[in-house]
């Protein structure tokens, strides 16, 4: 079963020392680490290296798939699909993506979304960037008074653009979960 999905937007492309540090948190971080390409990592995230204590019952290594993709990056087919019915980024936080990172749980229990939101702010502390969360209508007033937001939006559906810091406080509010 697939889980969760969240996206870093990107002005440029990560340079090649953002992605060794990248790597090397990854490594660090997990129980399990394959480098696929450079700046592409399948891994098995240790939850409680995140800082989560409770993962559900469930084994606390969750397999994850970092990805960075766009122009001389890779998957570039994959990027450029995800952002054809993207609508204007830049008046909304400032630039037009040009890379990206996917952050994908491969499970889908709760502690899965919380292990996405919580590595993806990882990620954007060792390479920058903005969370694109897509949310729920009734999500809509939960994260509307959290840190972090850069912007919002409703239409053509409700998403947020977000720091480390949003995701971070997101995760810790009750019923956290992602759109898949």
């Amino acid at each position: 079963m697939s889980g969760p999905v969240l996206v870093i937007e990107l002005a440029e492309a990560v340079p090649l020392e953002a992605i060794q540090r990248l790597r090397e948190f990854l490594v660090c971080s997990s129980a399990r680490f394959e480098e696929k390409r450079v700046g592409e990592y399948d891994v098995n995230i240790h939850a409680e290296r995140l800082g989560i204590a409770d993962t559900g019952g469930v084994d606390g290594r969750r397999p994850v798939m970092v990805s960075l993709m766009g122009p001389g990056m890779g998957d570039e087919a994959i990027f450029e699909a995800e952002h054809a019915d993207e609508v204007d980024q830049e008046p909304l936080i400032g630039f037009t993506p040009t890379h990206a990172v996917d952050v994908i749980a491969f499970c889908n229990r709760p502690v899965d979304h919380v292990v996405t939101a919580l590595l993806t702010a990882d990620v954007i502390d060792v390479i920058g960037g903005v969370a694109n969360v897509e949310l729920r209508e009734d999500q809509v007033p939960i994260v509307a008074g959290l840190p972090g937001i850069v912007a919002t939006m409703t239409n053509p559906w409700p998403a947020v653009y977000g720091s480390a810091e949003f995701l971070r406080a997101w995760a810790q509010q009750p019923g956290f979960r992602l759109l898949k």
